[in-house]
């Protein structure tokens, strides 16, 4: 009884351990960063409240903030040396460019309009960027 009992603890300890998805190192400290968590999370918060702006004058404040979005969370990509974000990323920034902009309307618009916001979603989520010895919290430097 006691073995099992020993057993049945020792096997839900080990499963609780793999349900937490945070990649720590052996003293607790975070061994990646998401550096693109809240950049892509804000692009795509914009884009959501642009729907509201498409085809008036002040949606090219969105475009403006979109294209600017973009890049920062594509250099983040490359620090996080995940480069196939990066293409998608640079898509974004050239489609929603305020300087040389395109006429886009309609129904394709608004699906690249969520296309975009899922893309900003997913690259906030997977983005991680792994963090030095020196840049532990906690360190003595």
């Amino acid at each position: 009884m006691l073995r099992a009992t020993l057993r049945l603890n020792s096997m839900s300890k080990s499963s609780q351990g793999s349900t937490n998805n945070t990649q720590r190192d052996r003293y607790g400290a975070p061994t990646v960063r998401r550096t693109a968590l809240a950049p892509g999370l804000l692009a795509a918060i914009v884009m959501l409240a642009g729907f509201a702006l498409i085809g008036q004058g002040s949606y090219v404040i969105i475009e403006y903030v979109v294209a600017i979005f973009a890049l920062i969370v594509a250099w983040f990509a490359v620090q996080a040396k995940q480069w196939w974000w990066i293409p998608l990323l640079l898509a974004v920034a050239v489609i929603w460019n305020p300087v040389f902009p395109f006429s886009f309307s309609g129904a394709y618009w608004f699906g690249a309009q969520y296309l975009a916001i899922l893309l900003f979603v997913l690259v906030a989520v997977f983005v991680k960027v792994p963090i030095t010895e020196a840049q532990k919290p906690g360190r003595v430097r």
